[in-house]
């Protein structure tokens, strides 16, 4: 019968072993050390990052466990069970992603092109929300910021301002355009960081991704993303 202490070993390999099937696959790179793998993950991918000083230690004890064996069996180092499951969590992370929903803001506050400008400034008063998703008809057609309804109330004649008048529309065509995308919910926390990077290695800054059933504009938005919130999730629990 085995040991305790060598299932730990058994199960310290198989998480490993997993979690670089995982960064290859990732980062579409084959035949590479697990360090480098580490190191070049590190710099596309911030949740790699995060992990980075665990996953090269993880190697240093995974090379003693398997590299010094004397004989069959034979563990000449043998890892803590808190280590086991540290391992164990980063590998069931990188191995299944947890979806982009699970970092998004599930209740999507979304305006019509029709719909009184009050609403959003009551909007504005009740929560610290400074852009919202617009929509005329069925279909997103941008995004309107707080500080463009201040503009042009700034710049209205105050004794002409009569904003049960107003519609968004009429604030709306004062908008530039905000770069967005929209994402199918399918998309991994991997995946939807992916989109965020390739488009600031392209000198473009999205300012809000858009999760839908498929990724389409003409579909109800099931949460939003935005740069801040992958730079604040945190991706595992210590």
């Amino acid at each position: 019968m085995k040991s305790v202490t060598h299932l730990h070993s058994e199960r310290f390999e198989v998480a490993f072993n997993r979690i670089q099937d995982a960064l290859e696959k990732l980062l579409g790179i084959y035949n590479r050390g697990f360090a480098d793998l580490v190191r070049i993950g590190a710099r596309r991918h911030k949740i790699i990052k995060k992990f980075d000083d665990e996953l090269l230690q993880f190697a240093r004890l995974r090379n003693a466990i398997v590299h010094d064996k004397t004989e069959l069996g034979y563990y000449i180092a043998e890892p803590h069970e808190k280590v086991v499951k540290r391992i164990e969590q980063i590998e069931a992370l990188l191995s299944k992603p947890n979806p982009c929903l699970s970092i998004a803001t599930k209740k999507v506050i979304y305006y019509f092109l029709d719909d009184p400008i009050l609403k959003i400034i009551n909007e504005m008063k009740h929560h610290n929300y400074s852009q919202f998703p617009i929509y005329n008809g069925g279909r997103c057609v941008g995004l309107l910021k707080s500080r463009t309804i201040l503009k042009w109330l700034a710049n209205q004649p105050e004794s002409l301002v009569k904003l049960d008048a107003v519609s968004v529309n009429d604030v709306f065509v004062f908008e530039r355009k905000h770069p967005m995308v929209f994402v199918p919910k399918s998309y991994s926390i991997f995946e939807i960081e992916d989109v965020f990077e390739e488009a600031h290695a392209n000198k473009e800054m999205i300012e809000m991704a858009i999760v839908t059933e498929n990724g389409k504009a003409t579909e109800k938005p099931l949460g939003v993303i935005t740069p801040w919130d992958l730079i604040e999730i945190d991706y595992l629990s210590d």
